[in-house]
Formats: C-alpha cells, structure tokens, sequence
C-alpha cells in the first residue's frame, strides 16, 4: 500500500508581528508561553518540527528608515530562539525544535557547541536553519561595513558546514565510557581534533560537548536561487520552498533533487516543505471573508512591501504600485525576490502590478488556500501528489502568529488531512531526522 503521508511544519517568529490583529495572542510573546502553547497544539497533531525564524538587525530598506517597521512591529523586536528552543525541546517529546543561526556572525565552534548543548536538550529534536544572512544593517551590527557578495557567502557556508560537521564528529559515538573501576569518564583515544585549515575558516577541534544524541541535528536549509538550491542538495535533509503553483513547486523540487544526486546523496533523504498560509473556516463564505480581511488590514500593502523589502534588500515604495516592477537583482534573497516577482524556476512571464504581486504573494505563498477544512485538505493533497512529495511548512498569513489560527489548523486541517490518510497521526520515531525520514 502506498504511503500517501506527507510531513509538515512550521514557521514562526520570536517577534510581536500579530499584536495589533483582532485575535492577537495575549500577552507579549517574550516570557516564551505563547510559543510553548503553539508547540503542545503542534505537537497533538504530530508536526515534524516548529522552525523559528531569526535576524540580526533592525530593517531600514523601507523608506530608508527603521521607523516604519518599529511602528508595526515588523520584523522587529525580536528575541534570540536560542533560549526559546531549550524551554521548547524540555517541555515536549516528539516536536522537532529548528532555529535560525547564521553562518556569517557565529564562529563555527560557538555554533557547533551550541548545537550540541540543544540537541541534548531537546532530546535529540534539535535542527539548524542555516542561513548566510543577507542584511546589510546586520553586518554593520557585526563591524562589517556590508555583506559579501551572495556568491561568496555560499562558498564561505559551504565550508563552514562542513567543519560543524567535523566538529559535531569530533567524538566517537562511545567516547563517554564512564568507567568506575578505571576512574574514567571519557575514552581520550575516541575524542579526535579536526585540524581544519581551510580557505575562510580555522579550528584544531575537537568540540568540547559530548557527542550530539543524532550525530548531528537536523539540517534546514531555505535554498531558492540556483545557488541555493545546489548548497541545499548538499547538506539540508529538509528544505524551505518559496514557490509559486504546483509547477512551480514540482519545478523546484526536480531541480533540488537533481542537485541532491549529482552531490552522491539519496534524493529520497531530502524534505522539501512548501511555504503555505491556509484560510479555515466552517464555511468556504466565512474563510473568503476571512481571506479579504486580511488583505484589507490597515497598512497591509505598505507592511507587506516592507517585510518583502526587508528580505531581498530592495527598498520597495520606489516603485509605483500599479505598475510592473521592472527587472530586479539583489545581494540579499534572491529566492525571495523571484518569488515575490513570480519570476523564478517555473513561472511563465507576466506583466502585474506591484500591487498585484502584493496580493498574490502576501498571504498565498506557494498555493493559495482558502476554505474549509476538508476544502484546504483536498487541495493539499492533489497538490502534493501531482508534485510528488514531500510536505508543506504553514505560517500564519503576513508572518504572524495567533493561537486562534493555530488551534484551526491543527485542530480543524490536520484533522481532515488525517482522515484522507495524508498526516501521521501518532509519532514512531525519537528524533527529528529520524522523524524526517519516517516516509
């Protein structure tokens, strides 16, 4: 019988993006409670892992100014998911617990350590997001003057990658012998410097953690350049997908593929996750309103065009909404300015607006899904099935974060993806990459 299963996440932020919505969470978010309530509600409904989002700086793209973003609370403030992804990991069993760490601004020990500490934490459910950062005002945080080329910044991640990687290795799996008769705690034979002396990066090693519960954490990895794309068939045994339509997501995940093979790795081993924000509702009349509702919120074209700008470096009210944007590069998110732009691997020309593009892409990210339950489930899984795997990564619309719109999906969507045998609806396996590699 054919497993029709497919995995799913979630993308949240440490920041306060839904404090002014009608069913905004109540209290701030930063004692860590309301995240803990939205992991014990993803963790009834069997998610793969709770991704948490991070960055390094305050944005000043839009307008040239921090202000409009401190006004909304757009992108900032924002916590470090450090701290958060151990409280996360102690208070539940099965839910993965990723985090953004950046591959610029920490030395590769520090993040190598760190990773260690959190995956025992979390009993083995620990995963890496690696980014390479792409915001200027963060380098000029770290006493950089910019970033690097993004060409650059992926042979730097490349390389770092893989000495975390040596590193997390430093220790065979049995080094801790705990040997009372000998008075010996650790087999110093079986713990083993690295001697790293690369092109960007030195480390004589070894890490000076015990060996993590997986070996190493799960990788995640947002790859949508072509670049990108090839660092994540490298290492990543998940991905984020930014695309738009099912032949843009089958396109993507091809291509990914692709690059997983031609790097000697199992294609199979790699999980792309779409990017995607349904609208529930009990009815599909209430779920439209719904929908508009949000396309209507006060600011929302200017707050998405900040978010957008925020992301790809591009400061977006230069341009005249009903207009087409005109051809486009940047240093920052490449991935996420072809998708916004509807430009990307997969996508037929088109001459919308900026206003356009606003619409499409601020709250339908790869598939637009509004409607009931059993509607939204339905869509899911034609859409998976005719891009033939591997799952979906939710986030609240705009990027926010509500325990109204939690509970309806996992206790309203997953439901009815269950039913249709298309979620698991039990965990069997202990940890994440494991949980990874369940189907």
């Amino acid at each position: 019988m054919v497993d029709r299963r497919f995995h799913l996440g979630w993308f949240v932020h440490f920041g306060a993006q839904s404090w002014n919505e009608p069913l905004g969470s109540a209290p701030e978010p930063w004692d860590g409670n309301l995240h803990l309530d939205l992991a014990r509600a993803m963790e009834r409904a069997c998610f793969d892992y709770m991704l948490i989002e991070d960055t390094l700086s305050i944005p000043s793209v839009y307008g040239g100014s921090n202000a409009f973003y401190l006004k909304h609370g757009i992108m900032a403030p924002k916590h470090d998911p450090a701290p958060l992804a151990a409280i996360l990991g102690h208070q539940t069993k099965h839910l993965g617990i990723v985090i953004t760490l950046s591959t610029t601004f920490y030395p590769p020990f520090m993040l190598a350590r760190l990773a260690a500490t959190l995956d025992h934490l979390t009993g083995g459910r620990f995963g890496w997001n690696i980014v390479t950062s792409t915001e200027d005002a963060a380098a000029r945080n770290f006493g950089m003057t910019e970033m690097p080329p993004r060409a650059l910044r992926y042979d730097m991640a490349n390389e770092y990658v893989d000495l975390v990687t040596k590193l997390l290795g430093s220790w065979d799996p049995d080094a801790v012998v705990r040997d009372h008769a000998t008075d010996t705690y650790v087999d110093a034979s079986k713990v083993h410097p690295v001697h790293h002396e690369g092109r960007f990066y030195r480390s004589e090693g070894p890490l000076n953690t015990v060996r993590s519960p997986q070996g190493r954490p799960a990788f995640i990895q947002a790859g949508g350049s072509p670049r990108g794309r090839e660092f994540a068939g490298k290492h990543a045994d998940s991905i984020i997908a930014t695309t738009n339509g099912i032949a843009g997501m089958k396109a993507y995940r091809d291509d990914v593929r692709a690059h997983a093979e031609r790097q000697g790795r199992d294609p199979d081993s790699i999980k792309v996750l779409f990017l995607i924000a349904p609208m529930i509702a009990d009815t599909m009349a209430e779920a439209r309103t719904s929908y508009e509702r949000v396309l209507a919120t006060p600011h929302y074209t200017e707050r998405a065009l900040a978010a957008f700008g925020s992301f790809v470096d591009i400061d977006l009210s230069q341009f005249d909404l009903d207009q087409p944007l005109p051809p486009l590069t940047t240093n920052g998110e490449q991935g996420a300015l072809d998708k916004f732009t509807q430009t990307g691997i997969g996508q037929a020309k088109h001459d919308k607006t900026l206003r356009q593009l606003v619409r499409e892409s601020g709250t339908s990210s790869s598939l637009e899904l509004v409607g009931t339950p059993d509607h939204v489930a339905e869509l899911m899984g034609e859409a998976m099935e005719a891009v033939g795997g591997d799952g979906y990564l939710i986030t609240h619309p705009f990027g926010g974060l509500t325990r109204h719109y939690v509970l309806g999906i996992t206790e309203g969507l997953v439901p009815a993806l269950q039913r249709r045998g298309l979620a698991r609806t039990a965990y069997s396996t202990d940890t994440l990459r494991e949980t990874l590699l369940e189907f």
